[in-house]
């Protein structure tokens, strides 16, 4: 039976539940990050909803191409793609059913999964320092001790909310001893130029943006930066394998052009993102590791699990238990172990 029959069914709820969620997807997008996602109506041969990030290039590189578009266009299956802004928004999104595979962190994944979202990570995209605490001149802020008693933008549910939590405990201090303002990642790069907020707990490539513009990253930790991990959901995976294969493949596609076209990349991000090309250049040549092995595995598995314990304490996840078991069914290296990107078409 062909993706597009199989597919016929389900690309109706998966357009409804776009129509529903666009909006909450788009919120806080940075310049040049105006989505092109719009409700998919379906054909009735099916729609593939897939998100596109600027933390994930890959993504942009494979939307840029129409890889995807080329390789499903004789099973009659549409590519409609929803822009995540973070991913909070892109958890979001797999949760209703707005797309069927979505770009976050590895922590956001595991928080996820932990309450109760049904999602498999199925690969990954990045290994990057993407985040990292931000201030500006003369702040009188050094270090992650000068934030007692201040003031952090953080978006919580990704990465650099847990960055900014992991970063805390090291200094020997906790949430309680800093205001986090819960503002999207573009926002709270506003709040803090706008003296809003003291610091900001950033994320590429709007960060590198800032420190373009004088912002100063004061404290930085390759270790506290978790994998960028592509999720899938559950009934996505059950029902569509084929078409799951197809993403797998086109990731793996991408992830051996950006080796060999780096300048191109980074060309590609800087249109999306709308960001000087040299800064997009400083976001893929030196903080994206995009040849990380893909199939997601023990190395991932340990990092999560050094992340986790803050869930439960700051009330974020209700249990150690839920975290054991979203690390013991999260992962899934089943696609990535089949990928072969020869099959992938170019437009």
């Amino acid at each position: 039976m062909s993706i597009a029959r199989r597919f016929s069914r389900r690309s109706i709820l998966g357009a409804a539940a776009v129509a529903a969620t666009a909006s909450l997807a788009l919120t806080g997008c940075v310049a040049g990050e105006n989505s092109e996602a719009t409700a998919a109506e379906g054909t009735g041969d099916g729609v593939l909803n897939i998100d596109f990030a600027t933390y994930n290039p890959l993504s942009l590189i494979i939307k840029e191409k129409g890889w995807l578009e080329a390789t499903l266009a004789d099973d009659g299956v549409e590519v409609n793609w929803l822009q995540s802004a973070g991913s909070n928004k892109a958890n979001e999104a797999l949760r209703s059913g707005a797309v069927d595979v979505g770009s976050t962190a590895g922590s956001a994944a595991l928080l996820a999964r932990a309450n109760g979202s049904p999602i498999k990570t199925i690969s990954l995209y990045s290994q990057p320092e993407w985040a990292a605490l931000v201030t500006l001149p003369d702040s009188g802020i050094d270090s992650v001790e000068d934030l007692k008693g201040k003031s952090v933008a953080a978006t919580k549910g990704t990465d650099p909310y847990f960055f900014l939590l992991q970063s805390l405990e090291e200094a020997g201090l906790s949430a309680d001893d800093v205001t986090v303002e819960n503002l999207q990642h573009a926002d709270g790069l506003t709040a803090l130029k706008q003296g809003s907020v003291d610091a900001w707990s950033g994320l590429d490539p709007i960060m590198a943006g800032a420190e373009q513009d004088g912002a100063e990253l004061f404290y930085r930790n390759l270790d506290f930066n978790t994998y960028g991990f592509l999720n899938a959901t559950e009934s996505f995976l059950q029902e569509e394998p084929e078409l799951a294969q197809a993403v797998v493949n086109a990731y793996e596609k991408a992830r051996a052009w950006a080796a060999e076209n780096p300048e191109e990349t980074a060309q590609i991000l800087a249109d999306v993102a709308g960001l000087d090309l040299e800064v997009a250049t400083k976001v893929i040549t030196e903080r994206s590791n995009l040849d990380v092995e893909a199939a997601p595995g023990e190395k991932q598995r340990a990092v999560l699990e050094k992340v986790g314990p803050a869930f439960v304490e700051t009330g974020d996840v209700k249990s150690q238990a839920d975290i054991d078991e979203a690390l013991a069914t999260l992962l899934d290296d089943s696609l990535v172990k089949k990928a072969d990107p020869s099959v992938i078409k170019a437009s």
